[in-house]
């Protein structure tokens, strides 16, 4: 989809997929199994034994020193799913749901399609990066009545990683106003030194769906497979008065791509994530002036301010036409995304370079400089 979506002749820096190819234990993994039997796995009649239960339980006790119940963990197709599938069976049409925004369109748009009423907790860039203001988060949950609230840590798209305070006092508010908190953790491995990722169940365990996937960091996204740690009681229940073939089943071969992952994959993320921290800095020096952003802590993200340049609401559309660079639209990014655009710096360094060369030569000759 990335590169489909552009025309002859423009570079595609929009959706989040890496132009990486899989990690060879990935893509051994699934030739071997695609030239032998693709029968039914034994998982289907028999959930409790599916291996990604333990895998992810295996994965965040490794990473996090996070002691997760493997039979608490459901595996669905996609994040997207999974939020919907947690907010279908644990809020109601007309439900207020927290979320900080800007925030990924696709949460936007299942708050949307679920008639749920978002609840914004504005991103504020304060000089040095970007933070909220936890006091109007309080108060707006107390006058909105909100029933959950969307945790995107890190943050997508300003590349932000919560600190433990900052997510200890959502977790106080959450407490305090019996808040579900979904909390979308897909990014963490992608997250830079200093900065370190702190999931949220280790301050709110019995309140908190977690939910992951070896998508974003392994670039599978295509595979279609995700997990969600069910730590809140009641959505467990929820989710099992339901039938247990309503929300489908995921495809055996994404299942073992995952675990090849999870199991096999950490050199190659080792050296993604060197990669990525180079294309980081060719970010930061290569955007030319009037173009303001943050280093993001996490991610291959980089959040683009474009407001002095007078783009209008949608600079992506400035750099399509003038650049042949294809960005991702700030206005879909919700509230705070205007005059905003998103760029995708997963790539080799010579379409990285050339990408920013062409965004510099059209402000530089935009504004004459």
């Amino acid at each position: 989809m990335k590169w489909a979506k552009a025309r002859p002749g423009v570079l595609p820096a929009w959706i989040a997929d890496m132009d990486f190819p899989a990690a060879a234990p990935i893509r051994e993994t699934l030739e071997r199994q695609a030239t032998g039997v693709l029968g039914y796995p034994t998982w289907i009649e028999e959930p409790e034994t599916h291996p990604l239960r333990a895998a992810f339980a295996e994965r965040m006790r490794s990473l996090y020193g996070l002691t997760f119940d493997p039979a608490h963990v459901r595996v669905y197709t996609e994040l997207i799913q999974s939020l919907q599938i947690v907010l279908h069976v644990a809020t109601r049409p007309g439900d207020a749901v927290a979320m900080h925004t800007p925030s990924y369109p696709p949460f936007l748009r299942t708050l949307t399609d679920m008639k749920r009423r978002l609840v914004p907790i504005p991103m504020a860039d304060d000089g040095t990066g970007w933070t909220f203001d936890a006091e109007r988060l309080a108060d707006d949950v107390a006058r909105t009545g909100c029933r959950a609230l969307v945790l995107v840590n890190p943050h997508n798209p300003t590349g932000r990683v919560l600190t433990h305070e900052e997510l200890a006092a959502i977790a106080e508010i959450a407490e305090r106003h019996d808040l579900l908190v979904v909390s979308d953790e897909i990014h963490a491995e992608l997250t830079y030194a200093p900065h370190r990722h702190v999931p949220f169940a280790t301050l709110s365990p019995d309140r908190t769906v977690t939910l992951s996937s070896a998508s974003k960091s392994f670039n599978l996204a295509g595979l279609r497979c995700s997990v969600a740690h069910i730590g809140d009681a009641r959505v467990r229940r929820a989710l099992d008065a339901q039938p247990p073939a309503l929300f489908g089943e995921v495809s055996f071969l994404s299942v073992l791509a995952t675990l090849a992952a999870w199991e096999r994959g950490d050199a190659w993320l080792s050296e993604t994530r060197h990669i990525l921290t180079r294309n980081r800095r060719l970010v930061a020096d290569g955007l030319p002036s009037g173009i303001r952003h943050h280093v993001p802590e996490a991610t291959y993200l980089a959040w683009l301010d474009c407001r002095k340049l007078g783009l209008g609401p949608d600079p992506s559309r400035f750099f399509l036409d003038h650049a042949d660079v294809l960005l991702s639209q700030g206005p879909t990014f919700g509230p705070g995304g205007e005059g905003f655009t998103r760029l995708n710096f997963a790539t080799s360094a010579p379409v990285l370079e050339e990408i920013l060369t062409r965004v510099r030569t059209a402000v530089e000759h935009r504004t004459g400089t």
